[in-house]
C-alpha cells in the first residue's frame, strides 16, 4: 500500500452530516498519523464532540479513527482500559477532504465490536425512520445495506481495520509524532 506524504497541518477536524446536508456532529482536531489511497487514519487522546444542537461532550478513551475514501463506512477504535479495543463502525458515505475538514454523511446504522468479540448492529430503527424522513432513494438504501453486510464480514474475518496490532501501531505513530513536536 502506498503511503502519501503528510500535509503540512496534520491536525484534522472531522464533520459528520445527515443526508439533508445538515451538520450532525463535529470532533475536535485529531492527528493524521497515516494517509493511503484507501483511508485517513487519525488518532487522539480524547476528543471534544459537538452535537448539532450545541451539546458538547468529551470522549474518555484514546482512539484511532479510520476514515475510508471509497468504502461506505468509517471506524473508531477505542482503547478501553483493562478490556482491550472496542470498534465502532459508522455506516456512512466515503469520507472526503473539503476546505480543511474530513467530511462524511452518517447513514444511521452502526456496528459495534466489543473487546470480548461480541458484535452488535445498532440504530436499525433510526435507519428505518430516516429512510422515509430523508427520502433515501432505493439505490442509496441498497448501498447502505451492502455496506452493513461488508462491515459485518470484515468484523467476522478481522480484516483491516479490525486488527488490534494495526490499531496499536497507528496509535504509537501518534505518540511518537506528537512527542517529537513537543521537544
Amino acid at each position: 500500500m502506498y503511503e502519501k506524504p503528510f500535509t503540512e497541518n496534520r491536525w484534522k477536524l472531522v464533520q459528520a452530516y445527515k443526508h439533508d446536508g445538515r451538520l450532525h456532529r463535529q470532533w475536535s482536531p485529531a492527528f493524521l498519523v497515516e494517509e493511503t489511497d484507501e483511508y485517513w487514519a487519525l488518532a487522539s487522546r480524547a476528543s471534544l464532540v459537538t452535537e448539532t444542537d450545541g451539546r458538547k461532550w468529551m470522549t474518555k478513551e484514546k482512539a484511532v479513527f479510520i476514515l475510508f475514501k471509497r468504502e461506505w463506512m468509517n471506524v473508531i477504535a477505542m482503547f478501553k482500559p483493562d478490556k482491550g479495543i472496542c470498534y465502532y463502525v459508522n455506516i456512512a458515505s466515503p469520507t472526503i477532504a473539503d476546505q480543511g475538514f474530513l467530511k462524511y454523511i452518517d447513514y444511521d446504522l452502526d456496528v459495534k465490536l466489543y473487546p470480548d468479540g461480541v458484535e452488535r448492529t445498532l440504530d436499525e430503527r433510526e435507519y428505518e425512520r430516516h429512510i422515509d424522513e430523508y427520502d433515501y432513494p432505493d439505490d442509496l438504501t441498497k448501498a447502505i445495506e451492502k455496506s452493513l453486510r461488508d462491515a459485518q464480514k470484515k468484523v467476522e474475518s478481522r480484516a483491516f481495520p479490525f486488527i488490534d496490532e494495526e490499531i496499536e501501531r497507528l496509535y504509537r505513530l501518534f505518540l511518537d509524532s506528537t512527542q517529537l513536536n513537543r521537544r
